[in-house]
C-alpha cells in the first residue's frame, strides 16, 4: 500500500521584539523560494546541526540578529508538498530579540517588517503560518513560556 512520506529537514523560527505598545513579529519577504511572500524565518538543517541550531543559524544568516532568549515553541509547522508527494514537518522555535537591534538581510529576502500579532495573519500566505502565529501569541505573549522550553545557547 503506497504511503506519503513525512520529511523533517527544515526548522522554522518566529522572531519577536517588545516595543512600547506590545510585542511585534518579524516577517521577511522572500526573494527566491516563495518569492514575494511574507514568511517567518525558515531553512534547511546543515550537516551536523540539530533543529534548534539550524533555527539559530538561519536567524543570524538571514537577519543578522542574535536572540536574548530562545525557546522551542513546542509545535511543528506542517504542510503537504504536491511536487514531492510528501508531508514536511518543521519544528518551530521562538527568538526574543532586542527591538533596537539592526536587521541586516541576506539575499534570500528582499524586505522585512516588524508587525503586530493582529497584522501578521493578513500578511502570511498559508493557514499553517497563521496557526503558528496564534499559538506563539497564546503560549509566549499571553502566558509566560515554560522554562522547560528555554534553550541555552552560546
Amino acid at each position: 500500500m503506497p504511503e506519503v512520506p513525512i520529511r523533517a529537514f527544515i526548522a522554522s523560527l518566529v522572531a519577536l521584539c517588545e516595543t512600547g505598545i506590545g510585542y511585534e513579529v518579524l516577517l521577511l519577504q522572500r526573494a527566491q523560494t516563495l518569492a514575494g511572500e511574507w514568511c517567518q524565518i525558515a531553512g534547511k538543517f546543515e550537516d551536523g546541526e540539530t533543529a534548534w541550531q539550524a533555527a539559530l543559524h538561519k536567524l543570524r544568516e538571514e537577519t543578522g540578529l542574535k536572540p536574548d532568549r530562545f525557546y522551542s515553541a513546542d509545535i511543528c509547522e506542517q504542510f503537504y508538498e504536491p511536487d514531492r508527494d510528501a508531508i514536511t514537518m518543521a519544528p518551530v522555535f521562538v527568538a526574543f530579540v532586542d527591538a533596537k537591534a539592526a536587521v541586516v538581510l541576506n539575499d534570500e529576502n528582499t524586505a522585512y517588517r516588524w508587525v503586530s500579532f493582529d497584522e501578521a495573519p493578513d500578511m502570511v500566505a498559508f493557514g499553517g503560518q497563521w496557526r503558528i502565529l496564534r499559538w506563539i501569541r497564546e503560549e509566549f505573549i499571553e502566558r509566560k513560556p515554560s522554562g522547560h522550553m528555554l534553550i541555552e545557547f552560546q
